[in-house]
């Protein structure tokens, strides 16, 4: 597969007669000065010592696509110890696999792996993957990742990118495909099937025919898969900008109604409310040349409940005088609970902080339609929170866009995601839960003999 190069060296043309496709200088868009100062620092230090280093996945992606990538990931043949002998500014992380994070001033971070096995690819077999993720060449590393567009290697000396799948390819012909069969990679992890729909809605690419049969096929799949991992890949996409795309997918997919079963309503299943909700956050969360807002968690997955929740308890209608409040706020705690809190494993503060959100939408609606907030509203706790929300929903609900004034101020802690009390952190939730169950048989988290084959 690929084009022979001269510019191959031994270890990029190993493999079952899989040789990889050198890009040369002149026929990409990437060069130096794109990659981040740190980064462009990691890898030549890498190069002095005597090590391979390259730029991987996402920020060679973004950078051939003319974006600016968010990360500059470094994978290496050097060994987590070596990195660390080399790199005194940093720590090492993870426990399934070990991450170097290497710091710089003004809180940047450069993380630097090294090169993983294929301990999957090729694996005909759909039993569960065994838990032996080591070491790899970098052809290896190419096969055990997710996507062609996300398997692309820049290296910086000869400035060449090197693709053993065809991700370039992929990338000019506006294409998301899942690496080697997407069956059986699907079926060993099916949180794949997340990313695939994520990197089709921010890049506006087609999914692979291949690939989304199997995205169809197996989206049940997902319940089968740690509810933290799962609630950790939702709110990526809430946050990403792109999550109106992103919704879009997942219905026309429908693995959205095996994210949220409840919304799998014949008639009016509110997503159409819940689509202009979702073009609102991104309005407010995009860049637009504006300071783009940060939601916090807890708000994000109130508005993704907010149409379900205002078909089921008719929220705007609902009297609270009297005994209203209390018997409204006991009404969504038990909704929030038999729908959604036990399914992403949603932390009693997070569920608290959406149910204070959701139980003050009756007065918050009315005053909002009156454009006049009574001063003993505004004295209280909630009102800034409640305020955004009710916003949103009014501008959602073709009322005045939201004004990115509202959001000033210190945000409030997340409550939806549990803080990581395990030590490491980084991008991606590195750091905290293994990937691999602790159950016997179990693999990246998933619950062993729940289907055929695991």
């Amino acid at each position: 597969m690929g084009i022979e190069s001269t510019g191959c060296t031994e270890e990029q043309q190993s493999g079952p007669g899989i040789r990889a496709t050198i890009i040369p200088e002149g026929d990409h868009p990437i060069r130096p000065a794109d990659l981040d100062r740190e980064a462009l620092k990691v890898l030549y230090r890498l190069r002095d010592a005597g090590f391979s280093g390259y730029l991987v996945g996402g920020g060679v992606r973004d950078l051939y696509l003319g974006k600016q990538p968010k990360d500059f990931d470094i994978s290496t043949n050097a060994r987590p110890g070596q990195l660390r002998r080399l790199f005194r500014n940093s720590r090492t992380i993870g426990r399934r696999f070990r991450l170097v994070q290497v710091f710089f001033r003004g809180n940047k971070i450069i993380e630097v792996s090294t090169l993983r096995s294929q301990s999957e690819y090729g694996r005909q077999d759909t039993r569960v993957l065994p838990a032996n993720n080591t070491f790899g060449t970098l052809e290896e590393d190419a096969f055990r990742r997710d996507l062609t567009i996300n398997s692309l290697f820049y290296e910086i000396d000869t400035r060449t990118i090197i693709d053993y799948v065809g991700g370039v390819d992929d990338l000019n012909n506006g294409i998301v495909r899942i690496v080697g069969d997407p069956d059986v990679r699907i079926t060993r992890d099916p949180v794949r099937i997340l990313r695939a729909l994520r990197h089709a809605a921010r890049t506006g690419f087609v999914i692979d025919h291949n690939s989304y049969r199997a995205i169809t096929s197996h989206r049940d799949k997902l319940n089968l898969c740690p509810a933290s991992r799962i609630r950790d890949e939702i709110i990526k996409d809430l946050v990403s900008g792109y999550s109106r795309a992103w919704a879009d997918l997942c219905i026309q997919s429908r693995v959205f109604f095996t994210l949220f079963p409840f919304y799998d309503q014949a008639g009016e299943n509110g997503l159409d409310e819940l689509g202009a909700i979702l073009s609102v956050i991104d309005r407010l969360q995009g860049k637009n040349g504006a300071t783009p807002v940060r939601l916090p968690d807890y708000m994000l997955m109130a508005l993704l409940l907010y149409p379900w929740l205002q078909r089921e308890l008719d929220l705007l209608q609902r009297e609270l005088k009297g005994g209203g409040y209390r018997l409204l706020f006991n009404d969504i705690r038990q909704a929030l609970d038999e729908s959604i809190c036990g399914r992403l494993n949603i932390k009693r503060s997070g569920k608290e902080a959406m149910t204070m959100l959701f139980v003050n939408m009756p007065n918050f609606h009315r005053y909002q339609e009156k454009k006049s907030w009574p001063n003993w509203l505004r004295k209280k706790s909630y009102f800034n929170d409640c305020a955004r929300f009710s916003a949103i929903i009014n501008e959602a609900r073709g009322g005045d866009p939201v004004s990115t004034d509202l959001f000033a101020g210190p945000p409030r802690p997340d409550t939806v995601r549990p803080v990581n009390r395990q030590g490491g952190g980084g991008r991606g939730g590195r750091g905290g839960n293994p990937s691999f169950s602790d159950k016997k048989g179990g693999v990246f988290g998933l619950r062993a003999g729940r289907f055929s084959g695991c």
